[in-house]
């Protein structure tokens, strides 16, 4: 199999906006290495699917030890996968704060890892973080410390690494996205929802993945959060 096609890792891939990302980087003619913890095989040969949990290092090397044996290169890197619980700080559970920790940082940090150790070899790449507008706007309506803790440290993560890797080739940006319609918001809580938002509603899973293929393309960005939230972080 050739290696001139561009290749893409998204976790979290299996449903939402991972499911949207993976079909935006097919039709844009990228091979995926596409990664959840119930992912099916797909259809398609130019999409390698790896069940499995990102927390566990030796799924993160999978992604990029296979993708690299199936396609020859890893181009991007989109770190989707994540955890949200909101509910009052005193009401999390140490079984919460156990899975967050370990989806939303180990997870992010094993998978990166591994894909930048590549990227640097081949001289290029790129990596987008998956966050949230609540790192920037704390709104007692939707309590969440633990979606702070955990997508703080991504925000500056990002930029730490952007910087790291500059000059090596390796861009690294984040989309902080708002509220977005996605199978984990039952359709009766949209109205609610929405208008948590200066724009009156939620987004939309497309709404995101133009802000990645947005970034993908944008090749003097780099430390970037990119807010997708109608208008959340700029205030009410």
């Amino acid at each position: 199999m050739g290696t001139e096609q561009k290749v893409a890792i998204v976790t979290g891939a299996s449903q939402g906006i991972g499911a949207g990302l993976v079909k935006a980087f097919r039709d844009r003619n990228y091979r995926v290495v596409a990664n959840s913890r119930s992912i099916h095989p797909a259809n398609d040969d130019d999409i390698l699917t790896i069940a499995g949990d990102i927390a566990d290092p030796a799924v993160a090397r999978r992604l990029v030890s296979e993708g690299l044996e199936r396609f020859g290169r890893i181009d991007t890197l989109v770190n989707n996968a994540g955890i949200f619980v909101a509910s009052p700080f005193t009401k999390y559970t140490e079984e919460q704060f156990v899975a967050m920790i370990a989806t939303n940082l180990a997870g992010f940090f094993y998978v990166t890892q591994q894909a930048v150790e590549a990227m640097e070899k081949q001289g290029r790449g790129h990596i987008v973080n998956i966050s949230t507008s609540l790192v920037n706007h704390a709104n007692s309506n939707v309590p969440s410390v633990l979606a702070s803790l955990t997508k703080g440290g991504i925000d500056s993560a990002t930029k730490s690494l952007a910087i790291e890797y500059a000059k090596r080739g390796i861009r690294v940006n984040a989309v902080s996205p708002g509220i977005i319609k996605t199978p984990m918001h039952d359709a009766a809580t949209h109205d609610f929802l929405g208008k948590l938002h200066p724009m009156g509603r939620m987004g939309d899973i497309a709404d995101i993945v133009g802000a990645v293929l947005y970034l993908e393309s944008a090749g003097f960005v780099t430390g970037e959060i990119l807010h997708v939230d109608g208008g959340q972080s700029a205030g009410h």
